[in-house]
């Protein structure tokens, strides 16, 4: 078994929070012996105090139970603190319970905004909606003992005084959802309080085969660096850095053993944007298509460096809108191609259609040569290293979501079968499907995974989900696709402009300064200034009802007709006038425009 990577200071796993007048104190109860921190609701300055201080009737403080400070959010006119108030522990990695996040609150350290001007004051009251848009952010979890953040390997090549050090120093800045929000923190150097958060998934079963006991994990870690919704991060920065980027880790343990396989998937790695615009399918835009080999050459430099060899599997349509954009990856590729960086395209919907999936046995084939040489991760009873990973697959498609879930799925159980077989579990043409129960767990787990990271990118749970949990297309998952379908139509063009913006305030994207000359709402006059969508709406509903109205009263008088033509034009030509003028009816992102 692996060496535990225990820190140099344990974290407080339990603390209960005391909320007075004029400020916070937040005082371990897990036995720990360790100072209270002290919280000022006037302006966020912290400070350890040894005793917590004593109530009065003019100052009874409001007491709850918290499970851990994930930190601080500086805004314009105070800071607000950010605890866990409920968890659920949902299982255990290399011996330690895993914690998700059941609930969060903000609690805001702003007495001072008393003293600010009313422009601030609204700036700030616009800040405190989103935080508590915040509040809901989901797939969010922690371990008090270990680095959710690296996956085994590379947790198994720490050396001995980085185990010693902090978990959040320890931790991959990419993967640490609070890396932004720790920094106060950090610079008051409150080690036992500094909780390292991921945000991803996390899920794992047992089954037996036989008297073998199997423990197959599956953990998504989600990078920080271009986090945001579906419609509002697209393609990647001029850094490199895509949306949705996701490392995707499977881990089984089974007599003592320790096998681990890690995929990635990303957004296609150039400068492109699909802009909301009230169509169901907005047109995809390409930006500085003249950067495209540098910005792609970047990412997979910075791929190479950190997993080995790469191999790109592009799932997109040849042709039709995503059409061009598989032309410019392709080309872009061909800058890059070598021995240790491959790209390969596979047409998912030609091939496989909307039900054929078992044809992805294709694309298999196609890359077993490269998931043979390079390998996984392989740790015997001893923690010793029998085998490493030297290569990693980066599967795209456009959201990097549903057909990419189904194919990451599939590369998960051939690997995992080809681990089974070298410990000795599976005999040489035995597979998962073998054993039905083995074969039920293993798609929920991978159904369960990518219902996770869809929520969190689209706000919907994957499409094509049916075949990944039931090995099968059914009708009654061909129902739930066009139903969130419809879902992600409505949340990408009408409320996820808001939450890109609270996402970014979290994560300091859009850092706010009192010198900045900042407004949290566009202060853009005409149209754009008026235009709402709901009241479009409301205006066409009533001119069609009057027009049908009108209709009705024709046998009786003529010119009825004449003021039903005039209604349904006018509703006919407002609803052209949205149509045309879609983008500026929809929610959009008010705060940060990220830079290309």
């Amino acid at each position: 078994m692996m060496e535990r990577a225990e820190s140099g200071q344990k974290l407080y796993t339990r603390m209960r929070l005391w909320e007075f007048p004029d400020q916070f104190v937040v005082e371990p109860t897990d036995g720990s012996s360790g100072s209270a921190l002290a919280i000022s609701r006037a302006d966020g300055s912290m400070n350890l105090i040894h005793e917590v201080p004593e109530c009065s009737i003019l100052r009874v403080p409001k007491i709850r139970t918290i499970f851990g400070v994930v930190g601080v959010l500086k805004l314009l006119a105070g800071s607000y603190l950010i605890v866990i108030t409920e968890r659920e522990c949902v299982g255990s990695y290399l011996g330690h319970p895993i914690y998700k996040v059941a609930s969060l609150k903000i609690l805001p350290c702003d007495h001072s905004l008393n003293n600010s001007s009313t422009e601030q004051k609204k700036v700030e009251a616009e800040f405190s909606r989103l935080l508590k848009l915040a509040e809901r952010t989901p797939g969010l979890y922690f371990s008090y003992d270990t680095n959710l953040t690296l996956s085994v390997q590379r947790l198994n090549t720490l050396g001995d005084e980085s185990k010693l050090l902090p978990l959040w120093r320890q931790a991959e800045p990419r993967f640490l959802w609070n890396n932004y929000l720790m920094e106060a923190l950090i610079d008051n150097k409150l080690d036992p309080f500094l909780l390292p958060v991921i945000q991803g998934s996390f899920h794992h079963f047992q089954t037996a085969i036989g008297r073998d006991i199997i423990d197959v994990t599956l953990i998504a870690r989600r990078c920080t660096r271009r986090n945001g919704t579906r419609m509002w991060r697209r393609g990647a920065d001029s850094d490199g850095y895509v949306a949705n980027f996701v490392e995707t880790e499977q881990v089984v343990q089974m007599n003592g053993f320790m096998a681990s396989f890690v995929q990635v998937r990303g957004s296609i790695p150039f400068l492109w944007e699909q802009t909301v615009d009230l169509t169901y399918k907005p047109k995809f835009e390409i930006l500085r298509a003249e950067e495209a080999p540098r910005v792609v050459e970047r990412h997979f430099l910075d791929l190479r460096k950190k997993y080995g060899n790469v191999l790109a599997v592009d799932l997109v349509n040849k042709h039709g809108g995503e059409g061009r954009l598989c032309e410019n990856f392709g080309n872009a590729m061909q800058n890059v191609a070598s021995d240790d960086i491959r790209y390969l395209h596979f047409d998912f919907h030609r091939i496989c259609g909307h039900v054929h999936f078992e044809r992805l046995s294709i694309l298999f084939e196609q890359i077993e040569d490269f998931l043979e040489k390079n390998g996984y991760l392989l740790l015997n009873e001893k923690g010793e290293k029998m085998k490493e990973q030297r290569g990693v697959v980066r599967t795209n498609c456009i959201d990097c979501l549903d057909r990419t879930n189904v194919t990451q799925s599939m590369i998960g159980r051939n690997m995992l079968e080809v681990q089974l077989r070298r410990i000795g579990i599976f005999g040489a043409e035995e597979t998962i499907n073998s054993h039905p129960n083995f074969d039920e767990n293993f798609k929920i787990l991978w159904a369960n995974h990518g219902d996770d990271i869809s929520l969190q990118y689209s706000g919907t749970p994957a499409l094509k989900g049916d075949f990944v949990r039931c090995g099968q297309r059914t009708m009654q998952g061909i129902l739930n696709d066009g139903w969130n379908a419809l879902a992600r139509y409505y949340l990408n063009n009408f409320c996820d402009g808001t939450k890109q913006d609270a996402i970014d305030l979290l994560q300091g994207h859009y850092i706010v300064s009192v010198s900045r000359d900042i407004a949290p709402r566009s202060q853009s006059a005409g149209l754009e200034a008026m235009a709402s969508f709901p009241l479009a709406l409301s205006l066409v509903l009533t001119g069609l009802f009057f027009a049908t109205l009108s209709l009705r009263q024709v046998r009786y008088d003529l010119k009825h007709l004449l003021f039903s033509v005039i209604w349904a034009s006018l509703s006919v030509a407002l609803a052209a006038f949205v149509r045309a003028n879609g983008r500026l009816f929809c929610n959009r992102p008010r705060l940060h425009k990220p830079q290309r």
